[in-house]
């Protein structure tokens, strides 16, 4: 069951992929997650420079040993941002990396630079059109994600399943699936379906490894799915979030008919939620991602103990043929 197309692609055990997590996905989390079978991809952008990523993938490296990571390439609705796309591929290109998460048309412009090192990518996406256009322009893998995903999940408003469903009538390259799956018994109904790897986020929010504030894991364990809420459909870039004093703040400005990032002010700057909250503590400041698997989320662990119930309960629910409750 465990050994699929994107396994095999990817080199891992387990086809469970851990999507980069803005601000969290540093050398520990990732590496935590390959130990475990899986495949995580650092996040650039998390850092505050250059040399800080740079130490961070030679850590991550040292932490995995044989065993392969990925990187998280990002392209921003902000346009100007897009520029250290470039140099972001490059400086993990030189460090080894082969192994890529993208996510945004700009990426596009990636993948042949990614082919010609001998790496592999799998291209993240919310539309099944969007799915189609990545796999022509060459993506080994697609990953689909449904409107119950935290982070930014994209305008439709179609859960996770029924946007596999109809991808994967149009796809040719293994498919992975994401956006509110935290429990074992989903996965195994994806398998079912087709797909041939899980991406997971909000389940691992809480993981020993990840490096937010002992509130916030706090505040995450006490949440359940209607705390999850979406953001920022006024600027046609959804932001799935904790349902903090923050994102009330912003619901009410759409409400009012707010509908540019000029008029939320700091309210929507990333950094807010990573000083006052991932590092600070202030679980009500800043928009902190979070998707509507939250309720699977009850204790603090390893991210080795949380992969392996996920396997135990896939599993179960599998050689159970689905019928033993």
């Amino acid at each position: 069951m465990w050994s699929t197309r994107l396994s095999r692609l990817f080199g891992v055990r387990l086809p469970i992929f851990a999507g980069g997590l803005m601000w969290l996905s540093d050398a520990r989390y990732v590496a935590a997650v390959v130990r475990a079978g899986g495949m995580a991809f650092m996040t650039p952008r998390s850092f505050s420079c250059d040399a800080e990523y740079e130490r961070q993938l030679q850590l991550c490296s040292d932490l995995c040993g044989d065993l392969p990571f990925g990187v998280n390439l990002t392209a921003s609705k902000r346009g100007s941002a897009n520029v250290a796309l470039k140099r972001q591929l490059d400086i993990a290109l030189n460090a080894g990396v082969r192994h890529f998460e993208t996510v945004g048309p700009a990426c596009l412009e990636c993948f042949d630079r990614i082919h010609a090192a001998n790496g592999v990518l799998i291209h993240k996406v919310g539309f099944v059109d969007h799915a189609v256009k990545a796999e022509r322009h060459g993506a080994d893998a697609v990953a689909m994600v449904g409107m119950e995903a935290g982070g930014h999940p994209g305008m439709h408003e179609q859960p996770a399943f029924l946007s596999c469903a109809y991808a994967l009538d149009k796809l040719s390259v293994p498919l992975a699936l994401g956006g509110g799956i935290g429990h074992g018994r989903q996965i195994a109904a994806l398998f079912a379906l087709g797909c041939e790897g899980v991406v997971i986020g909000t389940r691992l929010l809480v993981c020993d490894e990840i490096s937010s504030h002992v509130a916030v894991k706090a505040r995450i364990i006490q949440s359940d799915a209607h705390d999850s809420v979406q953001v920022l459909r006024s600027v046609k870039h959804p932001w799935r979030v904790l349902c903090n004093d923050t994102a009330k703040q912003v619901l009410h400005l759409e409400a009012q008919g707010v509908a540019d990032y000029e008029g939320f002010g700091e309210l929507v700057r990333g950094s807010l939620g990573k000083s006052a909250a991932y590092d600070g503590g202030d679980v009500d400041t800043g928009l902190l991602s979070l998707g509507q698997s939250v309720g699977f989320v009850r204790q603090r662990e390893p991210v080795a103990a949380t992969i392996a119930q996920l396997v135990r309960e896939t599993e179960q629910r599998w050689h159970g043929k689905f019928l033993s409750k």
